[in-house]
């Protein structure tokens, strides 16, 4: 079976890369842009820093900003009224995984009107056309969604978060601008930059990593030990190193999927609005552990790209504890909680559990695992 990989047409990168922006725009004929973002970058001035250049080059737009954490099948629903009110020919998304899947969903939509349920979009969807023209603008450094063929929608009615798999989806250009991600606050620094390392870490050791995107993930862990706790401090290398960090994460893990992380993580962010990168930032060290025995020498490579000195020299059990030990460390130093204490419910954690297990991410995992496992692994962060 052929292996496929999946990435923008264009990318840039590095301090000043917005700057293209309108002549990506003028050089494609596109007339009036859809800036899909969300509304504290707006109040903030983040998303000016995009429409000021737009501004000074006469292209009009339109700012869609009705999106919230953890985006709904509403948001995305009113998204696609407001584009075609618009009369926009193009989409400029500016934000993090929120603004980014909301846009990916309206994009598809647009294009693909039959899918206008967006519940309908689970999964693999057949859809035809590609996306409306997408240039993708992160404002994190953790989802990597501007580089993904991935999108997740929260349905608010049934209680649970919905991955959308689709090719068609992918934005054709990304600009990723360490300055865009400067103004983040510690906290959601040090979330979206374990959101990055767990991605890196599961699509390391999903059931269909292979030799390219082995590449991609190992270089992205080591990135991220090196950079995540600078660009918390916000130093200006360790913005720029986690903003390569967490593309060159995407490029892997788009391509071949991820684990029970994030099939977990799903589930508490629909049912108490945990923040994505948080919830995987907890669950990775313990799922971490539980999959240890189907990684064969995978840990030794992770510990390795984490720094971690004489692996070469540990016996299998020790570099898996290092691996496990040094995701931990980096958690605790950049202020990630332990334990699910103070989120999670007793008397939630059955539905949880079902819904983690029919997750799309859940195949992936390197060990087969039982709503019961699930459960337990839950159980053990409480």
């Amino acid at each position: 079976m052929a292996n496929r990989i999946v990435l923008n047409t264009i990318s840039y990168h590095g301090k000043g890369a917005i700057q293209e922006i309108p002549l990506l725009l003028q050089s494609r004929s596109l007339k009036k842009a859809f800036v899909c973002t969300d509304p504290d970058l707006v109040r903030y001035g983040v998303a000016a820093k995009v429409t000021e250049l737009l501004d000074k080059q006469g292209i009009p737009y339109t700012v869609f900003s009705d999106i919230k954490a953890n985006p709904t099948i509403e948001n995305v629903q009113n998204g696609v009224e407001a584009f075609k009110r618009s009369k926009a020919d193009c989409i400029v998304a500016i934000g993090g995984g929120s603004a980014m899947d909301t846009a990916k969903g309206v994009g598809i939509i647009v294009n693909n009107p039959e899918f206008g349920d967006v519940r309908s979009l689970e999964g693999l969807a057949d859809t035809k056309r590609h996306a409306v023209f997408t240039i993708a603008v992160p404002t994190t450094a953790g989802t990597a969604a501007e580089v993904t063929i991935n999108y997740v929608i929260t349905d608010v009615e049934k209680k649970r978060k919905f991955v959308c798999v689709d090719t068609h989806d992918i934005p054709e250009i990304a600009v990723v601008d360490p300055d865009m991600m400067s103004t983040m606050p510690k906290g959601l620094t040090a979330a979206t930059g374990m959101d990055a390392l767990t991605h890196a870490i599961e699509g390391y050791i999903t059931r269909a990593a292979w030799e390219m995107t082995d590449m991609f993930h190992l270089k992205a862990i080591e990135l991220i030990s090196r950079h995540l706790r600078g660009a918390v401090d916000n130093a200006p290398e360790g913005r720029e190193g986690m903003a390569l960090a967490q593309y060159i994460a995407g490029m892997g893990f788009s391509n071949v999927g991820l684990g029970i992380v994030h099939s977990m993580a799903h589930g508490l962010g629909a049912l108490y609005d945990t923040p994505h990168g948080v919830a995987n930032a907890i669950l990775l060290p313990a799922v971490m552990e539980y999959n240890a025995e189907c990684t064969g020498e995978k840990y030794r490579e992770i510990a390795r790209a984490m720094g971690v000195r004489g692996v070469d020299e540990m016996t299998q059990d020790e570099y898996r504890r290092a691996a496990v030990d040094a995701v931990r460390q980096l958690g605790r130093d950049v202020g990630i909680p332990a334990d699910l204490k103070g989120i999670l419910r007793e008397e939630d954690i059955s539905f949880l559990s079902e819904s983690a297990f029919a997750d799309a991410c859940r195949p992936g995992n390197p060990r087969d695992v039982s709503v019961e496992e699930i459960a337990a692994l839950y159980r053990s962060m409480l």
